[in-house]
């Protein structure tokens, strides 16, 4: 096989022609697509196989658990061995053997991998809006607090951070509108009741540090070979939000890091976004249009990203145009809704004239797709059925035990594994709450003192009036004290309690205009 391109299979006449995917056009980005059942995972794991040969680090989603075999070669005692000889044979991959591929997990949740964290600062106030599903008035409220924290030099990096910065702002709201606009209690209250859903829901571990370094999504083995960056998505799709949030996050920070490079020989990463739908259902045409941007210009940073999803209609037209490269397994058409979008699929390709797309694209089996990669000049190529070639990993899941064992003797363990947690906005507000707690009780207790002080002066010089025209001092109480006196070492000791400082300031307040 070619240095210069990746084998995806065999078409033509008896499936006797190389399809390859030049590597010169990798970051022309791609679309792989196709009904439940199809082989889009399949599809997924030999391409990254194939990048990761040629020398390419790759980042995949693993939403079914079924890409972890990457990191195990097959095995000859498999129920498919004799399938894959075959069809390796018959389409002239030469020569074809097992192997496994340099792997390191990650996990969001920290489970069943390296934990992939983002501080909040870095995901922004228009991610976290997206990912938190305000409105419009929430999203202006979420934004105010990002640019306060950014004025007071305070840190967000993670929930606690951005939660007590909330209530900092919400508390003086009437001073910070004169600069910033109406700060709505409302807008403050349903965004803490979201940052507490998504707690519940595990997204407060991805919100912290240390924060993931691109670099160490870029890396190759001692051989060479690209390393796979397999992302645990199992459970993660039970938030669909949150999974597709911190995938925009990654590709957002990929197309703000990394230097441009132009149209290089081989790509620096290749992404795969699989249920890409989740990206944009629902999505506001401003994230839609963020999404194009990303897509538009990271491949002159040397990156090519490939959506996986079932229908080639879930991605919006203007992402769709950028999408060059593009396997298209079996689409199933039931519905006439189901047979407007296969035709739609269908006059996206170069013509072939020896089929017609639209039927081939209904009729193809398990395995094999149409195919259409970037030739000479970037041009499409004429549409091709094809059989995707067999892998060369492990086909479904490796044992369970066997990866936990890889993740904790690998180097990045180490650098990720515990979490840290310097100063930022939410220890700086609670040393600023303490200073000010202390100062009031301070001026609370130079109150008391005074008070005491003034009624001890008032006592001496009402006795001395008393006593000079020779009448008797006033009778002592029981415990040797006079009225006045038992008064006040009374209300002294009501002014050493919390509530009784709480009257003072209130009564103080009310006798001296403040």
């Amino acid at each position: 096989m070619s240095d210069e391109a990746i084998f995806i299979g065999g078409g033509g006449a008896n499936y006797a022609t190389a399809q390859q995917l030049l590597l010169k056009y990798a970051n022309r980005h791609g679309l792989i697509a196709g009904a439940t059942g199809t082989g889009k995972t399949v599809t997924l794991q030999i391409m990254a196989e194939a990048f990761s040969a040629q020398g390419v680090p790759v980042f995949l989603s693993d939403v079914k658990g079924d890409l972890s075999g990457l990191a195990e070669a097959g095995s000859a005692g498999f129920k498919l061995h004799d399938a894959f000889m075959s069809r390796a044979q018959k389409i002239g991959l030469a020569p074809y053997d097992y192997r496994a591929f340099p792997v390191s997990f990650w996990d969001i949740f920290g489970e069943k991998g390296h934990p992939i964290r983002a501080t909040v600062t870095e995901m922004g106030p228009v991610l976290l809006s997206r990912l938190l599903e305000l409105t419009e008035a929430q999203e202006g409220a979420l934004t105010i607090a990002f640019r306060l924290a950014d004025e007071e030099g305070m840190d967000l990096l993670d929930l606690k951070d951005l939660q007590a910065l909330l209530v900092f702002a919400g508390e003086n709201a009437d001073q910070l509108q004169l600069r910033y606009g109406n700060i709505a209690a409302a807008s403050i209250g349903a965004i803490q009741r979201r940052l507490l859903v998504l707690e519940d829901q595990g997204g407060a571990g991805f919100f912290g540090e240390p924060a993931l370094e691109l670099a160490d999504l870029m890396r190759c083995d001692a051989d060479g070979r690209g390393v796979i960056n397999i992302l645990a998505a199992d459970r993660l799709m039970m938030s669909p939000r949150l999974y597709a949030t911190a995938l925009l996050w990654l590709l957002s920070e990929l197309f703000e890091t990394l230097p441009e490079v132009g149209d290089p020989d081989k790509p620096k990463l290749v992404f795969f976004f699989d249920e890409a739908h989740l990206l944009f259902n629902d999505a506001p045409k401003a994230l839609v249009e963020k999404v194009e941007q990303v897509a538009r210009l990271i491949r002159s940073k040397g990156v090519g990203v490939y959506f996986v999803t079932q229908n080639p209609a879930d991605v919006p037209d203007e992402i769709l145009g950028q999408l060059g490269n593009r396997v298209q397994h079996a689409l199933r058409a039931f519905t006439a809704k189901d047979q407007k979008d296969l035709r739609q699929a269908a006059d996206t390709y170069r013509p072939n004239p020896n089929f017609d797309t639209a039927e081939a694209i209904r009729e193809v089996g398990v395995g094999e797709a149409v195919v259409s990669f970037l030739e000479a000049k970037g041009a499409p190529s004429v549409v091709e059925r094809c059989l995707i070639r067999p892998p060369s990993s492990k086909l479904g899941p490796m044992n369970e035990a066997a990866r936990q064992a890889m993740v904790k003797s690998a180097p990045l363990q180490g650098k990720y594994g515990p979490p840290l947690d310097r100063e930022s906005a939410y220890e700086i507000l609670q040393a600023r709450a303490a200073k000010a707690a202390a100062e009031a009780e301070a001026a609370a207790a130079r109150e008391v003192q005074e008070v005491a002080e003034a009624e001890a002066a008032r006592e001496f010089t009402a006795a001395r009036r008393y006593t000079a025209g020779g009448s008797p001092k006033p009778k002592a109480s029981s415990r040797g004290d006079s009225v006045g006196t038992a008064f006040a070492k009374s209300f002294a000791r009501q002014m050493g309690t919390r509530a009784g400082r709480a009257v003072m300031r209130g009564v103080l307040g009310a006798l001296t205009g403040r």
